[in-house]
């Protein structure tokens, strides 16, 4: 490429919302931006507010006598999923917000560049009314299987479920499911673990489902260990009728450790069909659990090295970094020099399909992912197009004032376990700060078993307490975009410019005899001797869930051999030679496919 004419494609671009009259600012980031792609393949730039998006998140205000460490104990809540929920192939992006009596938001894609907030107006606004909970994520999934996404809102206190009306409103039909009526919810996932055809959903607790985190009891809620803390939430698996009502199969995880746990996901790691689970847990060991076809799930986490040793797990996404056809497993944790660091996980398979015995190895520090701040959400994307998968990573605990709580939270951390779960014995944070103030992080893959952090570099500066994170094609140009959601602070929404010379190719799936929302389909593609697979799933990451296109980064001048799909119901089809630069919209059991 005439890498000379570059500059006159990026300053086309930046126009589009810029005064005519460019500004040092506007100049500043096309030469930016043009290194940027010259050097990396892509940049981000905020378009937050052209594309008419405002919102800001607001913590919860629990018990009066929570207030010294309030900002600690109400440090979660910020996410946001994608969903294109009336089907004009636009997706929308849906935000929970925290405070009591605060609404959360519906940002409807309108295809030309610009937003709507649309959560009031199809009933899904008022949500964290005073009483209720307050909301800390949603997940999206075709319950019934007409066509159009349900959502699932979970929530500490009353979560919520909503069957989507033909893409014009919401109707509650929480009391009809028979969730439980109080959990302190903090991850959830739909998936078909029995490969019926209708989804089915696991959620799990953070603090324990006894606890109204507004009228405590006492104040023993804390973890009762920084390594082994046994005391948290339940775990919930619903089995779906297809109806809108679940049965309550919660016995087929084995006997319940109520842990502390922070996101789920749902994907079949051994090749056997079936949907595996992957749960990250604070204060404790991740888990692993092994679908035992449908008929029970089995805890893995010993005998596949990830439930090794306990961390701060906050973040469960998977992919095929190596493309081998195999997933790995990125889990986030704490790194803070001079104070704690645990590091990142990226648990990469050491066997090819090992079935029960398959095991993981620990690469984090190797290919250079480990040290992510106080790191929340991540999730896998080919942001540059270039046929690997890269990592955006959030981080950031408490940013407050002057002064550092790291040692005053080490003195607890060093106590015992009456010392730990009793929260009045917790010193106050009196307006410091923890851990925050820290910058994100955009790890590029060589291909090469090597990452390397570029995110300043490619247009992701803020500081803000980052929660959640997700990836999708906001506006149909076949390149991902990036949306951030920020504990107390504001969803900001990144439009990424990649090299145009790099291809690319989608794919949109609806299920017949697998669950509509094609949930689990398993797609690998072949091209030019390399292979990558991808899963559709519900959630990833860390109280998100990304685009259910799967989108695929394929280099300069690909020949696409084959695309191998195959369906939850175990139908295998196989799309020969498709072109690049198409999303295909595949219909399970149809031979003719849209582009």
């Amino acid at each position: 490429m005439n890498w000379k004419k570059l500059p006159l494609y990026v300053v086309f671009v930046v126009l589009l919302a810029a005064p005519v009259v460019l500004s040092r600012e506007v100049v500043e980031e096309v030469a930016r931006s043009e290194e940027a792609i010259a050097l990396y393949g892509f940049y981000l730039r905020d378009v937050t507010e052209e594309a008419g998006i405002s919102f800001v998140h607001q913590s919860p205000t629990f018990d009066s006598r929570l207030d010294h460490i309030m900002p600690q104990v109400a440090s979660m809540g910020a996410s946001v999923s994608v969903v294109d929920f009336d089907r004009d192939g636009f997706q929308d992006l849906y935000v929970t917000n925290s405070g009591e009596g605060s609404k959360n938001a519906f940002f409807r894609n309108l295809g030309d560049g610009t937003f709507e907030d649309v959560a009031e107006e199809v009933g899904l606004a008022e949500l964290n009314e005073p009483g209720t909970g307050v909301s800390m994520g949603t997940v999206w999934g075709d319950f019934d299987n007409d066509g159009y996404e349900d959502v699932f809102v979970y929530k500490w206190g009353r979560s919520e479920l909503f069957r989507n009306v033909e893409g014009k409103s919401f109707e509650r039909v929480t009391e009809k499911a028979g969730f439980p009526d109080w959990a302190n919810v903090h991850a959830a996932t739909w998936f078909d673990y029995d490969r019926d055809g209708f989804l089915d959903l696991i959620f799990a607790g953070y603090y324990h489902e006894d606890l109204d985190l507004w009228h405590l009891p006492h104040t023993r809620i804390m973890p009762e260990s920084f390594e082994y803390a046994q005391n948290g939430g339940r775990k919930y698996l619903f089995r779906g009728n297809g109806d809108g009502t679940f049965e309550d199969r919660s016995e087929l995880l084995g006997p319940d450790s109520p842990l502390w746990a922070m996101a789920i996901a749902a994907v079949d790691l051994r090749g056997t069909g079936y949907p595996d689970l992957v749960i990250a847990n604070d204060y404790e060991v991740d888990e692993i659990y092994f679908n035992d076809a449908g008929k029970r799930f089995i805890a893995a986490g010993e005998t596949s090295r990830i439930g090794f040793a306990p961390k701060s797990g906050m973040n469960a996404a998977v992919g095929d970094v190596l493309n081998t056809g195999q997933y790995s497993i990125f889990i986030t944790n704490i790194s803070e020099p001079g104070a704690l660091v645990q590091g990142n996980n990226l648990w990469v398979p050491r066997s090819v399909f090992g079935g029960d015995s398959l095991t993981y190895e620990n690469m984090a520090t190797t290919v250079g992912v480990e040290l992510g701040g106080w790191a929340y959400g991540a999730q896998f994307g080919d942001l540059n197009n270039d046929g690997t998968l890269d990592i955006v990573g959030t981080n950031g605990f408490i940013s407050a004032g002057r002064g550092d709580y790291w040692y005053d939270f080490s003195k607890v951390a060093g106590g015992n376990t009456t010392i730990i779960s009793d929260a009045a014995n917790w010193p106050a944070m009196n307006g410091r700060s923890h851990s925050g103030h820290q910058r994100k992080h955009v790890w590029i893959n060589d291909g090469r078993l090597r990452f390397r952090d570029v995110a300043s570099a490619v247009g992701l500066t803020e500081v803000y307490d980052g929660r959640a994170v997700v990836l999708a094609d906001l506006w149909n140009r076949g390149v991902l975009d990036v949306v951030l959601a920020h504990q107390n602070g504001p969803l900001l929404v990144y439009k990424n410019t990649a090299n145009p010379e790099r291809a690319w190719i989608g794919f949109d799936f609806e299920g017949v005899e697998s669950n509509r929302s094609a949930i689990g389909t398993r797609v690998e593609v072949f091209w030019d001797g390399k292979r990558q697979v991808q899963e559709v799933m519900a959630s990833s990451g860390f109280c998100s869930q990304n685009q259910r296109r799967l989108h695929f980064g394929l280099g300069e001048n690909p020949n696409v051999e084959k695309v191998v799909i195959r369906w939850p119901s175990g139908r295998v089809q196989t799309l020969e030679a498709p072109e690049p630069g198409q999303v295909y919209r595949i219909v399970e059991n149809e031979s003719d496919i849209e582009a």
